[in-house]
């Protein structure tokens, strides 16, 4: 962002950033995508009020107009990711489809997330354990979200051994853990606009998951 000094020496922003106009709710949730991606970037703890308010084009203290602390605005940023998230799921259990179905989808829906919620996935791997260090309760949801997904993917593996459809000796948690870290770790190399979407990341995936990679029968494999 191109900057002047004003008379007394102070770095001032030359133009408001595109967006910082317009209803009250569309500068705030400017403000939320342009701190979002500052968090993302250089960290939760590393970026300061000061350094959104340059970015959105306004002074720190009309930052406060918006939001009372830099984590209100991460509050909201992790919020809306995993509301979304869970609901997505929610849906796609409300199908009655069976356990291999639900999975495959839910992988897409995790795949589905990483251009929307580029910026909150990322916060969360970096920042999960200084947010939930910090006193008080507020951030507890992240680990209430966390068990519900958990509890959501768990009853499909389980469902999904019981019906004969997955391997009886996985592990559903490790199972679970690896597919989850397997598809969050992935938006620190996917770039939107490449060579593969997240449909097509998705649908690898699935291949793999469902399809294994060696060919042949597994049985005849040394354990």
């Amino acid at each position: 962002m191109n900057q002047r000094k004003d008379s007394g020496g102070t770095a001032a922003p030359v133009r408001a950033k595109r967006g910082a106009a317009g209803s009250a709710s569309e500068r705030r949730d400017h403000l939320v995508k342009l701190a979002a991606e500052l968090f993302a970037r250089k960290g939760f703890q590393a970026t300061t009020v000061r350094e959104i308010a340059l970015e959105a084009g306004i002074l720190s203290g009309s930052l406060y107009h918006h939001f009372d602390s830099k984590e209100s605005i991460v509050d909201e940023v992790l919020r809306t990711f995993l509301e979304d998230l869970i609901n997505r799921y929610r849906s796609v259990l409300g199908t009655h489809a069976d356990p291999r179905s639900v999975l495959a989808e839910m992988v897409r829906i995790g795949f589905g997330t990483l251009e929307d919620h580029r910026a909150a996935i990322t916060v969360m791997q970096n920042d999960w354990n200084y947010l939930r260090s910090l006193p008080g309760d507020r951030f507890d949801y992240l680990v209430r979200a966390e068990d519900e997904a958990e509890r959501m993917w768990l009853e499909q593996i389980t469902s999904g051994q019981a019906a004969g459809q997955f391997r009886p000796d996985v592990d559903p948690k490790l199972t679970y853990r690896m597919i989850r870290d397997t598809i969050w770790v992935t938006v620190r190399w996917f770039r939107p606009g490449g060579r593969l979407d997240t449909d097509a990341l998705a649908d690898h995936f699935v291949k793999l998951l469902f399809d294994g990679l060696a060919t042949g029968e597994r049985a005849s494999r040394p354990s």
